[in-house]
């Protein structure tokens, strides 16, 4: 254990490890989300019900989840069927483009505490 890094927070580990900041402010966690966050999943526990929204609102991520547990994030849980893939980009469409290409998508999780087991 020891102080956390700029690199470490853009890291994805793929083991039983994680990095924590502590920051003042709603504003300075969303701030650091979006700064370091794969685009992926992003997840806050709170009881505040505003923050949660904001969270939800203005974090840039494919899926936010409140309150519940980030491995839920999963394409056969969301009933997409086996998952085969993961995409953290916003436009998976090549060639002529209409609006149904152009269309993207962010996923929200409302939670009580819920997670995997």
């Amino acid at each position: 254990m020891g102080p956390a890094t700029d690199d470490d927070f853009a890291r994805e580990f793929l083991a039983l490890k994680m990095t924590v900041a502590v920051v003042p402010s709603l504003d300075a966690a969303i701030a650091h989300v979006n700064r370091f966050s794969s685009g992926h999943s992003e997840a806050i526990l709170t009881r505040d019900l505003g923050a949660a929204r904001r969270f939800a609102d203005e974090v840039d991520s494919g899926t936010v989840l409140v309150n519940a547990s980030t491995r839920f994030v999963d394409g056969e849980r969301f009933g997409f069927g086996a998952e085969i893939g993961i995409s953290t980009q916003k436009l998976h469409a090549r060639g002529p483009m209409g609006l149904r290409e152009l269309t993207t998508y962010k996923y929200l999780v409302w939670g009580d505490g819920q997670v995997v087991e």
